[in-house]
């Protein structure tokens, strides 16, 4: 269906037409003598004959420049956002440790980081109907992106997102706290906070346990995971030797957070037990929102303003041989 932004512009179009008939009673006016008023008159015919084409012209290019200043566009039939869905906050850990190559994808290895990107593309992908955040966190935490239901913009930060941008440490309460707040913005029924972590909590303003009574008061549900394998063939000095990468890891402190705000903890050693996490989040009772729809706009602006700029173009052609000729006869 055709609409205009600003119809109440169309109302402008008589205007030319009002200001030529104003100069033309003004310049009537002024031709007292008869003889005189019936030589202009005939004059004027001669000249308006010759210009008519002319006229029509100027008068279809203001037409067009109405129509493009009243922002012509297109709006597509009306299309139904999903009812039912959740809100959810993705909290990653962008500390130092997220650098241990200790995740195995295809048989080769890759740091933390790749992993939950890798893992997280994917559950990103599924959620249609959820409006999805992401904050990250290190040093500090900050919001990446806002609760929104535009998944690839949430892809894309997240496949943004690289080590030592916010410092090397790890602010899990800081990051809590943040997505609290950031849920307090939101009317919602159906809080959701899944934090992804690889250590123990070592910097921020916020310490975690406060953060879990500011989310338990909010009604902010928990889904924490511990990335990490327990693991890793490190080579030293007296040869090859299997350590534990994931010593850092305060799993007291992330199965508390869960736990408390009736969430789960999840223990992600290698890429399937990180993927277990789409199992339990489909499982989640989904809330009821109000019916939301919205109709696709495209703008025609473009294409009354093309029409005047090329009858424009071809006006200046037309006028140009007969101003050449002219010249011609009077030099």
């Amino acid at each position: 269906m055709l609409e205009l932004s600003w119809p109440w512009l169309l109302l402008l179009l008589p205007l030319p037409w009002l200001v030529k008939s104003r100069q033309q009673n003004v310049a009537a006016a002024g031709l007292l003598l008869p003889p005189l008023a019936k030589m202009a008159q005939q004059h004027s015919f001669g000249i308006a004959r010759q210009q008519k084409p002319k006229q029509w012209l100027m008068w279809l290019i203001w037409t067009l420049l109405v129509v493009a200043a009243a922002q012509p566009k297109w709006l597509g039939e009306p299309v139904s956002m999903p009812q039912q869905g959740r809100d959810m906050m993705l909290a990653v850990d962008l500390s130092g440790s997220m650098n241990i190559s200790d995740m195995v994808i295809d048989g080769q290895a890759f740091n933390r980081l790749d992993a939950v990107k890798y893992v997280l593309n994917q559950f990103i992908e599924k959620r249609q109907g959820d409006r999805l955040g992401l904050v990250l966190f290190a040093d500090a935490a900050y919001q990446q992106t806002p609760l929104t239901f535009d998944r690839k913009t949430v892809q894309q930060m997240l496949e943004e997102a690289v080590l030592g941008l916010v410092g090397q440490r790890t602010a899990i309460g800081e990051a809590i706290g943040l997505a609290v707040k950031r849920f307090n913005t939101y009317q919602s029924s159906n809080k959701v906070l899944i934090l992804l972590s690889d250590g123990a909590n070592t910097a921020g303003n916020i310490q975690p346990r406060e953060a879990l009574k500011l989310a338990k008061a909010a009604g902010v549900k928990i889904y924490t995971v511990g990335v990490g394998a327990e693991q890793m063939v490190q080579q030293g000095i007296f040869g090859p030797q299997i350590i534990n990468p994931s010593d850092d890891l305060d799993e007291k402190l992330l199965t508390e957070l869960a736990s408390e705000t009736g969430g789960r903890y999840f223990r992600a050693r290698d890429l399937k037990e990180l993927a277990q996490i789409y199992q339990l989040l489909d499982q989640l009772e989904p809330i009821e929102r109000d019916q939301l729809t919205y109709r696709p706009q495209q703008s025609l602006l473009h294409w009354p303003l093309a029409a005047a700029l090329l009858l424009t173009s071809l006006m200046w052609l037309w006028q140009m041989p007969w101003s050449l000729w002219r010249r011609g006869r009077t030099s």
